[in-house]
């Protein structure tokens, strides 16, 4: 059964709107008041901190993403790096996470709600929040683009708001407010870093929907990095005058601090306002929540890690309607049912931990080698920018509390009990950790399907249509020389091969590649030949491809050449000839080919290299 596939229709607009969006919610709205009160003015430090501590893992998902742009995100990450065990701990913890704060976000518009209509009861606001989620779902199921739409609209207009305050209140700001500026010391703006960290926990939300994205290898990056600066940004300047406006005993008390902080300026209409940009960004994420944790079991489903149905896909619509539909059941069930605050905090350690499990991911996949791991962006500083991470998340998990890590526990040993009891009796796959072994123990532990699948998806990133030369290349003879040997003895090895596809005698073929060297040597350039002859015949044409690490000895070569492309064809293929010529020329001349080629782990990998060269592709033949 063909992989349904999701339509691309997310811009850098859209990527740009989900990240954001998934970050201004409660850690702009609610939490600055329960931070004050653990770090007072210095809270402003611990925002900046946080966000400084989110960087490795959003470049790690930037690096991911683009070189693995499927549904799923950290999961498909995970998956394909370590395995299915753990690929199945971090499919349920991601959808799992998403889900809760996405629940959450729906709850916590109860707090600005009652601003504008105080008579409004929890059984108004959970029917509310219902409502809220049936509406997403809704608009999920019509499509990715019209989700991305609203999505758009609604941030935009957040982000309005929330600097229309900043540019306001500034000027009303009081600097005897900021002092004392740390009276609970140090140790206490790191605490509340860990408190206010998952407020940017929704930012690397759009690797979820990355099979979905239009140029992934640009516009995820790009998107993740303006919606990073732009709300630290916001977030920072945000706090700085809120702390500025609210006095302290307020401050620490309230769970709506931005609309307290705009009554102070702007009098009831500015609280209004204020909790108007409260609901958008409850709003909003909530709507990228159930967008991108909808895509967890669509994609586990694709790999039998969750029953099939949850992987079908909308043919009207494009959307996994499935996966929508059981997130959004999941999510009411929550609102009406369950007490929220512990299990967030859950939530937030699992997020925590996935952080984890991506930095490792983006090593192991470094270090596997695997020549089709091809991102369009690379982590700078790798890997000490992942290790320290590594090293920073773990200890904020450690500083969450014994109920939590404790729950954390079980939840890991529920997520490995399902895949002791319905994933391993059905799938064992190729993980790119199995490479590393390899590496280090240097025995042949894998079958290269990884490297197979990984190829498709560069393919696919690419929108790589293949030619008659694609064709070519996928038949095409690959020869492999450890030491150097003189140009006769290859000629002759390459012939006798050559001769057994294209049933013509050897010798002939030896002869006609000796004369055409001696009319000119066919070393185009320092380390790379392409000897080419014209055989007699109708229809025929072969490309042979060529690794010398010793080097061949070529007549007239000033060194030895390490990279051969032998072309024989009759001459009514003289037209492909010439294409073929054109496309090894563009291939060979791209930054680094030659220690690519030299370097290449095996044969299919220097068949791969071709295949996924730049170039232009020719429709038709």
């Amino acid at each position: 059964m063909d992989t349904p596939k999701l339509k691309k229709e997310l811009g850098l607009l859209d990527i740009f709107s989900i990240a954001a969006g998934a970050m201004i919610s409660s850690g702009l709205f609610i939490l600055p008041g329960l931070a004050f009160a653990k770090a007072g003015p210095a809270v402003i430090f611990s925002y900046l901190l946080a966000g400084i501590l989110v960087i490795p893992s959003m470049l790690a998902k930037a690096e991911l993403a683009t070189a693995m742009p499927k549904a799923g995100g950290v999961y498909f990450f995970v998956d394909r790096s370590m395995g299915t065990a753990p690929g199945t701990l971090a499919g349920i913890a991601s959808w799992f996470s998403l889900s809760f704060k996405s629940a959450f976000a729906l709850i916590g518009i109860a707090a600005f709600v009652v601003l504008i209509h105080p008579t409004m009861t929890i059984v108004h606001i959970k029917i509310l929040a219902v409502g809220f989620c049936l509406f997403f779902m809704i608009i999920n199921i019509l499509g990715v683009k019209l989700a991305g739409k609203f999505q758009i609209a609604m941030v935009l207009v957040l982000i309005g708001l929330v600097v229309l305050y900043v540019s306001g209140g500034l000027i009303y700001t009081q600097t005897a407010r900021y002092t004392p500026f740390a009276p609970f010391g140090f140790g206490s703006i790191l605490a509340t870093a860990g408190l206010v960290f998952v407020s940017y926990g929704g930012l690397t939300k759009i690797c979820c929907v990355a099979e979905e994205v239009k140029n992934p290898g640009r516009n995820i990056p790009l998107g993740m990095f303006f919606a990073f600066s732009i709300v630290l940004v916001l977030y920072v300047l945000t706090i700085l005058v809120t702390v500025g406006l609210v006095d302290a005993l307020q401050l620490q008390k309230s769970l709506t601090p931005i609309s307290l902080g705009a009554f102070t300026f702007m009098g009831v209409t500015g609280s209004i306002v204020m909790a108007i940009a409260a609901l958008l960004a409850f709003v909003s994420t909530a709507n990228a929540g159930m967008m991108t944790a909808s895509r967890d079991p669509m994609a586990m489903s694709r790999d039998e890690l969750l029953p099939r149905f949850f992987k079908r896909v909308n043919t009207r619509f494009g959307t996994p309607h499935f996966a929508i539909l059981f997130t959004s059941a999941f999510m009411i069930v929550v609102i009406l049912f369950l007490g929220l605050e512990n299990l967030v905090k859950v939530a937030s350690t699992l997020k925590l931990l996935l952080f984890m499990l991506v930095n490792l991911a983006l090593i192991v996949m470094r270090e596997s080698k695997i020549h089709n791991y091809q991102p369009k962006f690379r982590v700078p500083l790798y890997p000490w920018i992942h290790i320290v991470g590594i090293m920073s998340y773990g200890f904020l998990i450690f500083k969450m509390g014994s109920v939590t890590l404790w729950a954390t526990v079980i939840f890991i040993c529920c997520a490995m009990l399902w895949y002791l009891l319905y994933v391993r009796p059905r799938i064992r796959r190729e993980s790119a950790l199995m490479y590393v072994v390899e590496r280090v123990t240097d025995r042949q532990i894998v079958t290269d399907t990884l490297r197979d699948e990984l190829r498709e998806i560069v393919k696919e990133r690419e929108e790589i249509v293949e030619d008659e030369f694609d064709h070519m290349i996928k038949h095409a003879l690959i020869l492999d020389f450890d030491e150097q040997i003189h140009f006769d003895e290859f000629i002759k090895i390459a012939s006798d091969k050559l001769g057994e596809r294209l049933r013509v005698d050897s010798k002939k073929f030896m002869k006609l590649f000796i004369e055409r060297e001696k009319q000119s040597c066919t070393a185009l350039r320092p380390g790379l030949a392409i000897p080419h002859i014209i055989i007699q015949g109708d229809k025929k044409f072969e490309i042979s491809l060529v690794r010398a690490k010793g080097g061949i000895i070529f007549p007239d070569a000033p060194e030895p050449v390490h990279i051969v492309f032998i072309l024989v064809g009759t001459q009514d293929m003289r037209h492909f000839h010439l294409r073929a010529l054109m496309a090894i020329a563009q291939i060979a001349q791209q930054h680094e080919f030659d220690e690519r080629w030299l370097n290449a782990r095996s044969l299919e990998d220097l068949r791969d290299i071709m295949l996924l060269g730049k170039r232009k592709r020719h429709s038709g033949s």
